[in-house]
């Protein structure tokens, strides 16, 4: 018995979150002194608010495993399917005004913008249930490998509080700490969201509108071009290996080395080659300048082409459901 009130009690320290105020976590006070003195914020609100964060362990648990090590067909599944086609039509149609507004002013393609939000909480479905404050200060005192990164991050979600008048324990998002229906950061909040529905405020928990034109104009504030290709399967000759460069080349290279496009695009168009792994083999594909403004929202190239993909069959099952 004494023996099984030990290991429970080790269980309970192992899994149930502490304060990150507490020992479990330091450099908080430091964090605190910086951000009253850069930011003029009161000593006693920021203290208070990280003697009620917890200190989570799932977050590291999390970031630690993201879902890109799954295979490509696995991951593609998880993302591309039938669930999101349909739901990503009856989203395009409740918003197909502010979509379509969205795309004349900032040149991102309806499709994209669908299929983006659709990867990243399946139309607001699927926000998260972290709290924003928990994990940030996690991440930012418990992971070192990219501890500046989410300590400022943490410092930008401190100032869009104040800015938004969030109450900081009351915001829920990702493990990594993005929100709202298309989870952004909180730099990118600050940055990037836009009041697209015009009632004077900004919304990406509730409001569709302004989740539709923010995506858009972050997508645009990081190089996409309109009208240009995003990707174009290829067909590699052998002892091609696209794991070899990741240099962009131009079309008229690839082409000398024994790679060609599906799509017919101009010569001096630049692009890399990747390739996927699929039932039948090895599926290559170059990835051109949009391709990589996707990356900027999620650094990873499947990511990036489920995106792509999921796009390309919302745009296919929109035009079969057209009156002829």
């Amino acid at each position: 018995m004494r023996f099984f009130r030990i290991a429970i009690a080790l269980l309970v320290l192992i899994f149930v979150p502490h304060s990150a105020y507490s020992a479990v976590l330091s450099g908080i006070p430091e964090f605190i002194d910086e951000m009253v003195a850069k930011h003029q914020f009161k000593r006693d609100e920021l203290e208070k608010a990280f003697a009620r964060a917890q200190h989570r362990p799932t977050v590291i648990e999390a970031i630690s495993r993201p879902a890109t090590v799954k295979p490509w067909l696995e991951y593609r599944a998880a993302f591309v399917n039938q669930k999101r086609i349909r739901l990503g039509l009856e989203f395009w149609h409740k918003y197909r005004k502010t979509l379509r507004r969205a795309e004349q002013k900032y040149g991102v393609p309806q499709n994209i913008i669908v299929a983006l939000i659709g990867v990243e909480t399946i139309y607001g479905q699927n926000v998260g249930k972290f709290r924003v404050l928990d994990a940030l200060t996690t991440l930012a005192f418990d992971y070192p490998r990219r501890a500046d990164f989410f300590r400022g991050e943490l410092e930008n979600y401190l100032l869009l509080a104040r800015e938004q008048q969030f109450d900081l324990l009351s915001i829920h998002g990702s493990y990594a700490g993005a929100m709202g229906i298309p989870q952004f950061m909180p730099g990118s909040y600050r940055n990037y969201a836009v009041d697209f529905n015009g009632n004077r405020k900004i919304d990406l928990f509730h409001e569709g509108q302004d989740a539709i034109g923010s995506v858009a104009n972050y997508l645009q504030a990081y190089g996409w071009v309109s009208g240009e290709p995003v990707a174009a399967l290829a067909q590699a000759g052998d002892g091609i290996r696209a794991g070899e460069t990741k240099t962009p080349c131009s079309l008229a290279a690839w082409s000398a080395a024994g790679v060609t496009s599906s799509v017919n695009y101009a010569p001096e168009k630049s692009a890399r080659l990747t390739d996927f792994t699929v039932e039948q083999g090895k599926e290559f594909w170059l990835m051109f300048n949009n391709f990589e403004v996707i990356t900027r929202y999620n650094n990873s190239d499947f990511y990036a082409m489920a995106v792509f993909q999921l796009a390309e069959e919302l745009e296919a099952a929109r035009k079969a459901s057209l009156p002829k």
